[in-house]
């Protein structure tokens, strides 16, 4: 064997020696599993011995080459050990061959290629010669024990290891016992503690979710296996156990022991043992259980599920119950009610918000998603702003702060005779208090600030997320939108000068839309050439739009929304101006200084509700009805932490009714995102929800009485959503949009009239970033964002496979190993990939291979029918400035409320190397530099970055 190896020569051996201090210093009691089964130690050095050897072999062993690859060597090996023990605790044993993974991964990340490749074909090399050299195993195995949490030995069951993997495995295509089975005795030795042994089937199974998706339902089934252990253990007061088949009959029997177990604890309502729980315990569907992905189970495991100092008690349909009682606590037969609350729930059919999951049948039921506030022009409002913000987020709430009033920069105060700062220093505070305040730790505090275009601080409120410049004048953390009335976007197609004031100068502007708003801006402009005006500034409009989308791009803020169709379109015009949306901008609601906006979200999973032949409207109508009620419980169930809050809640009643699973309904029914068909579905669709949710509040009205500001609503008027649509056609001068309905609007617009609605509002769309991870759906109305990739979320990393995609490739032959590499490769993409059929390539197309219009045009179909909005996220692939200002203005002309988040190829990486052993250790979602062409950063927000979750 040489001593050297050419870049072209196949790696055999590596004999160098290494350096002589190990690259990193490694004190935490963790251990490895040989290949013969003993337990050593876990050596960093022997990692860096491992990568100086591949190095060496290919570049050579010169004085420089040596510095080079020391330097190298350290960083990897840093690299490798934090990946390897990211959220591990203390003492975990790894196989040898998931450190050789990571070894292999850290290569392939950091660009040593020719490296990578000699190592995996030395890895390759040696397995084959193992596998000539091993003996035939013997027939029996060793005798292994598992060690207790208090240090006893026991003989380890294999039965009952086998017994739970098959049971994991049973009814899923394509899914082998055996497998599992295989990978998990490789990681099991003598001694093994408890709590390593029932990680290890888990472990074992998602390592072949890349290879077949439905492992990520036996994944969730061995955890929960574990969750059944804790949950058992902590409510029964002893160590207990139970399979899936034993828990048809156990469920039943723990229900009521864990519902005493949570009031003992002061964590559930004492209300909730006032119910018959043995009836509702009767109620529940053990085989429910085995719905969850491997994805969905975790979430809830992390961050839902009750607890007692970090041991669960609460299993899944147990939380579920849990939920749908707290929601019931006010019917009159609550307990009819919470098993039809909790058959909705359990099916995945509909699933409410997270603040409704989290906190449903607790002792602090704060169940709505998201407040909106206004910002008053003085010191003390200011920081009462900033007080509610906290006492709202504390209890899961997403915000929305208008802070349009504030007066800007140089503009005078009486109080001290002096000139005010501007809102700038303000956010700063508001910004800090969102992350001091974060949720009890289930999910991080999240604000967005929202600023009217012709504010005089506007400017510097576009550089709020910039990473240069004054820190003091910056909130890296907090989120904005740009609220821009139309007379700006017509100033701007004129190119035309726009004007920038401060509110204490024209305070009615922020009151004011439509023609209204126009007249009393141009007065206000005439003022200030007359001198009488002492702040403001003009400005041209296209370069103050060009770079209010340059900002967007290069910091992903502030997002941009439109003022005149939220307020032209609202329902509530009557009674109080939209100024503002939430934290995801699909809520428009009126807020003034005594009244903070509420809006409770709950979304239904279309993907449940259509079938190759279309829409099951019996099913969706049937959904509907009880998630209305579901919804419009939580408004007098709520806990609620300003006055504020509750006065505007109990007034108006507002809900919000989204949807998602729409990415999975499409692959259903066969239709390319980027297609007439699927915008004709997009209508279609929202058409049959709206219609249902509407006649759902009415028929709630009939029950419970009408909302107290109905009269003067659109909604008393008989215009409905998609009659609102003609006010802004016709204040616009005209909107190119198609107007076709299908179904009987007119009785159900006369029997609103007569009969009055329960809510001023029903429906909106949010980002369900969450709640559809439970459900194992695709998220709202989002496009495919790859086929393969690792999700990132609070809950870890998880590889993800579009199991659509793959049952169609199954079917034409072409799954393999090849396919997948080629799908790594190519970041998801089915386009590069010759083999793969045209037809699938326009079916699987993903986020970034699509026009952004489709999304627009679906998006604008749908508004049609909706009362407030939808967080429309855009994605395009290689920006330039003029693709940025046709997507935004297109979504203008369309009539859109909001857009969100937009999302560039720039900032996103995609893990191109063997996902195999490494789920849950990988990051695929970063960002990366601009183009050359640019002189700024990306920064666009990342996909699965978890301050998006705050709505759902």
């Amino acid at each position: 064997m040489s001593n050297s190896l050419s870049t072209t020569q196949t790696a055999t051996a590596v004999p160098f020696a290494s350096f002589a201090e190990p690259p990193v210093a490694f004190e935490s009691g963790y251990r490895i599993i040989r290949r013969n089964g003993s337990v050593t130690p876990f050596d960093t050095a022997k990692i860096g011995l491992a990568l100086t050897k591949a190095f060496l072999n290919v570049e050579g062993s010169t004085a420089a080459a040596s510095r080079r690859i020391h330097e190298t060597v350290s960083s990897l090996t840093i690299e490798i050990v934090t990946a390897l023990t990211r959220r591990a605790e203390a003492g975990r044993t790894f196989h040898i061959e998931e450190v050789q993974d990571q070894v292999e991964l850290a290569l392939m990340r950091g660009g040593h290629h020719k490296v990578a490749r000699a190592y995996v074909l030395y890895r390759e090399q040696r397995a084959a010669e193992r596998a000539k050299a091993a003996p035939t195993p013997r027939p029996e195995e060793p005798l292994l024990h598992m060690t207790l949490a208090d240090g006893t030995r026991v003989p380890l069951d294999m039965t009952r290891l086998q017994v739970l993997v098959t049971e994991a495995c049973q009814d899923l295509a394509d899914v082998a016992a055996d497998d599992i089975l295989a990978e998990t005795r490789r990681n099991l030795y003598d001694g093994i503690k408890e709590t390593e042994l029932a990680l290890a089937p888990v472990l074992a199974a998602r390592t072949l979710v890349e290879q077949e998706p439905n492992y990520s339902f036996a994944s969730a089934r061995l955890l929960l296996d574990n969750l059944r252990r804790e949950a058992l253990s902590a409510v029964y007061g002893e160590r207990q156990q139970a399979t899936q088949a034993e828990m048809a009959q156990r469920y039943a029997e723990y229900f009521p022991k864990y519902v005493r177990k949570g009031i003992e604890a002061e964590l559930l309502d004492p209300e909730l043992g006032r119910f018959d729980l043995h009836r509702l315990a009767a109620a529940l569907n053990p085989e429910r259980d085995l719905n969850f992905q491997y994805l969905g189970l975790q979430t809830l495991y992390d961050r839902y599920f009750l607890h007692i100092a970090g041991t669960r008690f609460e299993l899944p349909q147990a939380f579920f119950m849990r939920v749908a009682m707290g929601l019931a606590l006010r019917e009159i037969n609550r307990e009819e009610k919470a098993i039809e609350f909790y058959a909705l729930l359990s099916s995945f059919d509909f699933m409410a918000s997270t603040p409704t999951l989290f906190n449903a049948g607790t002792t602090r039921p704060q169940l709505s998603s998201c407040f909106l506030t206004t910002v008053p022009d003085d010191l003390d409002g200011i920081f009462k702003a900033v007080k509610d913000n906290a006492l709202l987020a504390k209890y899961s709430g997403g915000l929305g702060n208008d802070w349009t009033p504030v007066r800007g920069l140089g503009a005078h105060i009486q109080g001290t005779n002096g000139e005010s700062q501007g809102i700038i220093p303000f956010l700063k505070v508001a910004n800090d208090t969102a992350i001091a305040v974060n949720q009890g730790g289930k999910r991080k505090g999240a604000v967005c600030a929202y600023l009217e275009t012709w504010h005089i601080d506007i400017e510097e409120f576009l550089d709020l997320r910039k990473n240069t410049g004054d820190d003091r004048r910056r909130t890296h953390d907090m989120n904005t939108a740009n609220w821009v009335p139309d007379l700006f976007m017509q100033r701007v197609t004129e190119d035309g000068v726009w004007t920038l004031f401060s509110p204490d100068e024209t305070p009615d502007l922020h009151d004011l839309y439509g023609p209204a708003f126009k007249k009393a801006y141009e007065s206000y402009e005439a003022r200030a050439a007359q001198g009488v005006i002492k702040v403001f500034r003009q400005v041209r409009a296209v370069d103050l739009w060009r770079r209010m989308l340059t900002m967007l791009f290069e910091t992903g803020h502030p997002w941009i929304t439109f003022k005149d169709p939220c307020n032209i379109r609202s329902p509530q015009g009557h009674v109080g101006v939209v100024h503002s949306s939430n934290l995801c901008t699909e809520i428009t609601l009126n807020t003034s200084l005594d009244e903070v906006a509420v809006c409770n979200l709950g979304s239904v999973n279309l993907a449940h509700h259509v079938t190759p032949q279309g829409i099951n409207h019996e099913r969706l109508a049937r959904t509907v009805r009880t998630a209305m009620r579901m919804l419009d419980n939580v408004i007098d169930i709520n806990f609620y932490t300003i006055p504020e809050a509750r006065r505007s809640n109990l007034r108006h009643r507002p809900v919000g009714l989204g949807l998602m699973g729409y990415q999975d309904a499409l692959h259903t029914l066969r239709l390319p995102i980027a297609s007439e068909g699927a915008v004709a579905f997009a209508d279609e669709s929202m058409e049959v929800i709206s219609f249902h949710a509407i006649s759902a509040s009415c028929d709630l009205a009939a029950e419970r009485g009408r909302y107290p500001s109905f009269e003067g609503s659109l909604w008393s008027q008989g215009i409905l959503p998609i009659d609102s649509l003609e006010r802004l056609s016709e204040i616009r001068g005209g909107l190119e949009l198609d107007r076709a309905v299908t179904l009987d609007w007119s009785s159900l617009r006369e029997r609103v009239m007569q009969v009055g609605m329960r809510n001023s509002n029903v429906m909106a769309i949010a980002p369900t970033a969450t709640i559809s991870n439970i459900c194992g759906v695709s998220q709202s109305i989002e496009p495919t964002f790859r086929n393969l990739y690792v999700k990132a979320n609070m809950s870890g990393d998880f590889t993800v496979v579009n199991p659509a995609l793959v049952h169609d490739l199954k079917a034409r032959g072409l799954w393999d190993e090849v396919m997948i590499a080629d799908l790594k490769y190519f970041d998801g993409s089915l386009a590069p990939i010759d083999r793969v059929p045209d037809d699938l390539k326009a079916l699987y197309a993903t986020a970034f291979e699509i026009e952004p219009s489709w999304l627009i045009e679906a998006a604008a179909r749908r508004q049609k029918w909706i009362d407030q909005a939808q967080s429309l996220n855009l994605y395009i692939a290689n920006p330039n400035g003029r693709k940025l200002d046709g997507m935004y203005r297109l979504a203008w002309e369309r009539g859109l409320k909001t857009t969100y988040y937009l999302r560039a190829t720039a900032a996103t990486h995609v893990e191109k190397s063997t996902l195999k052993g490494t789920d849950g250790k990988l990051n695929a979602v970063q960002v990366a530099p601009a183009p050359a062409s640019h002189n700024f950063e990306v920064r666009a927000c990342s996909i699965d970055d978890p301050t998006c979750e705050a709505c759902q």
